[in-house]
This record gives C-alpha cells, structure tokens and sequence, in this order.
C-alpha cells in the first residue's frame, strides 16, 4: 500500500515510538492524526515537526480507555480528513512492579494497564473498522512487546497486557479480513523516556544484545510504516529487538 495521502491515526502520538511513526508516516505522505491523553505540549510539539516539513497534522484529545471519547476522537478525524485508513495502536502504559511481588500487583493496576494496553486497542480497532471497511482497504499495527512473548518485563500485568495485545492482533486479523490487514510490532527494549533515570542499566543491556545496541523509536517507526505497506501480511507478531530475545 502506498501511504501518500492516506490519513492515519496514531495514538500515543506525542512522545517515542508515537512521535517517531507519526513523522514517519508524514514522510511517506500520510496525513496523520496525533492522539495524546495528557501529553498535549508533547503532540503539539509533534503535529509541528511534520508541518514545518510541509506535512498535513493535526492533534486529537481522546483516553483510549474510554470507548466515548474513541468515538469522538474518530468522528473528529473524519470531519478533519474525511475518513481513516490507518491505524496504529501504539499508546499504553505501564508500572515498574518486580515481577515476584505479586502482593503489588493489584486489581487496580490491573485493571488500568489492561483498559488502556488492551481494550483501548479494541476500542480503536472497532470504531475505524467501519471506515476501512468501507474502503475495501485498511491496516492496523498493534505496538505490542517483547514482554508479551518472553513474560518478563516492567511488572507482571505489563507482560500479560502484551501478551493480550498479540492475541488481539490475530483474532482482529480474522476478523477484519479481508478487507483490513492487522499485525503486531513486538519491540524490545528502546530508547525512549521510559528509560530516563535509568541511563546506565541501558547501556549494560545494549552489551548483552546481540547486535550492542538498544532500538531507537525510529527503527520501530520504519518498522511499522513497512507493516502497513505490506500488502500480503495480516496476522503477525514482529519482532524487533536488536537480538534481545537471542542472546
């Protein structure tokens, strides 16, 4: 699929790997749609990278946990761009919980990363669907993680959370076949602010990876520019991980 002049949304739009798709989806000639919850100075600041280069952005508001505020999200974009052609589900949330202090590990925290990591998705997922459908033609990314397929990671639900997101990709993927593809980026570690503070614990990872490096968002965001160009793929988990999982 070419991307020129399809309109794209992106949620978590405003920071990391969402910041870095979104540029790169403006590269290849999207339009794009930021989404943000909180991080409003963070979307603006990435709506204004892609139109200084001559880009077409906007922001759109919206807590993906909240299936009203989704809908509205979408019906803002339509009236912006006219319609949907993309989606990539990137915005999530975590807790640095030690995965063995299950005590930690409560049914709020539970129930926040899954209504955001998992149901958000879905939310996304269905309230574009119609759009695509319409189409004939669409593609969904999943940004999922390593953690999902390892069950190690910043805390216990976090891990479990992600392994949801992949088993979401694949039920999405036959449920939305065959008009709309939809795949999944399982990223190890990468280079965003979730490592700030924690600098020197990077480092140490990159030297036990295979390939001595950790991912940048924009690997990522190439990664997944190329997923939803990719016209006979539906249905998969992808890993990206400078060789995490291998070493």
């Amino acid at each position: 699929m070419d991307l020129t002049n399809q309109v794209a949304l992106v949620t978590g739009g405003g920071t990391g790997i969402g910041r870095a798709t979104s540029i790169e989806l403006a590269r290849r000639g999207a339009c794009v749609a930021v989404n943000y919850s909180r991080s409003e100075v963070d979307a603006e600041e990435t709506v204004h990278l892609i139109t200084k280069e001559g880009g077409s952005a906007i922001c759109v508001k919206a807590d993906v946990s909240d299936d009203r505020e989704v809908r509205q999200m979408v019906r803002t974009i339509v009236e912006r761009f006219g319609t949907v052609d993309l989606l990539v589900n990137n915005a999530s949330i975590t807790r640095h919980i030690p995965m063995g202090d299950l005590e930690e590990q409560t049914e709020e925290v539970w129930d926040e990363l899954y209504d955001v990591n998992v149901k958000g998705m879905f939310f996304c997922a269905r309230a574009v669907a119609p759009l695509m459908k319409n189409k004939k033609r669409g593609a969904i990314v999943n940004v999922g993680s390593i953690a999902g397929l390892t069950g190690a990671g910043s805390s216990l639900p976090y891990a479990v959370s992600k392994a949801a997101v992949h088993g979401l990709t694949k039920s999405l993927a036959h449920a939305l076949a065959p008009e709309i593809r939809v795949s999944s980026i399982a990223p190890g570690a990468v280079a965003t602010r979730w490592w700030a503070g924690q600098e020197e614990r990077m480092q140490q990872l990159a030297g036990h990876l295979l390939l001595q490096r950790i991912a940048t968002p924009e690997d990522i965001a190439k990664l997944i520019c190329a997923v939803l160009e990719q016209e006979a793929m539906t249905g998969q988990i992808i890993t990206a991980d400078c060789g995490q999982m291998g070493r």
